[in-house]
């Protein structure tokens, strides 16, 4: 059973002292390429556990959640379930998951988004990629394409997020915002838009239409990959 408190495995403080400098030392001559999603977990350990092997810890995180990203983007009940796993270690994963998102945005926010596209879908696969439920986010955007904004609007089940149209709009006129994007993610991975997302957007882009309110895009993140609802030819317009 987790006891609540960051644990490590037993090792001497020789060894674990030789191979945290190794492990650093080969981090900054090749960067992370070099290190499998284990040993880069340890990287980030070693900040929040000061002494212990931390390679037991990382390597049962792994298992669980299958890869790093998945480790910084599991909600901290889920990690704390994993024996070693306390508040110190859930922070540190956190910080770092923040810091990632962070990076992603100020990439994205720089310059004209529909302009750095690119740029934009990293940060919204920073911020949504492993998401155990669907989250439906807003990006408003003002007349120069900048974003103004970046919204929650619903936070749902593994397969269903309640969106309402009018509150979409109702926020878009309150930020004066020229257009919009709307983002959700997929948990299952699989990024194709169901019925019920294109209906929904549909709802979307008549509403803002009507008010002179540009729709760019939906775009559907799913693990690594995502859809675009106008590359699909989804949109009306």
């Amino acid at each position: 059973m987790p006891t609540g408190r960051d644990t490590v495995g037993q090792q001497s403080a020789a060894d674990t002292l030789g191979h945290r400098e190794r492990l650093r030392a080969r981090f900054l001559a090749g960067g992370p390429d070099g290190l499998p999603d284990y040993e880069l977990l340890e990287l980030v350990l070693f900040g929040v556990i000061r002494r212990g092997d931390t390679k037991p810890l990382a390597k049962a995180l792994i298992k669980e959640f299958g890869t790093f990203e998945r480790v910084l983007a599991a909600p901290p009940a889920r990690l704390k379930e994993v024996p070693g796993v306390g508040d110190a270690v859930v922070a540190g994963l956190k910080v770092v998951e923040a810091a990632a998102v962070r990076m992603a945005r100020g990439k994205a926010v720089d310059q004209p988004v529909i302009g750095s596209w690119d740029a934009l879908l990293a940060y919204c696969r920073a911020g949504m990629s492993f998401r155990g439920t669907e989250e439906f986010r807003v990006l408003f955007l003002d007349r120069k394409n900048r974003l103004i904004a970046d919204e929650k609007q619903g936070v749902g089940t593994v397969d269903h997020t309640p969106v309402y149209p009018r509150e979409v709009i109702r926020r878009a006129l309150e930020l004066e915002a020229s257009s919009i994007i709307l983002v959700h993610n997929h948990p299952s991975g699989d990024p194709t838009p169901s019925r019920a997302d294109i209906s929904m957007t549909r709802e979307v882009e008549q509403a803002a239409a009507t008010l002179g309110i540009t729709v760019h895009d939906h775009l559907v993140i799913g693990g690594q990959d995502q859809a675009s609802f106008r590359a699909l030819g989804l949109l009306g317009s």
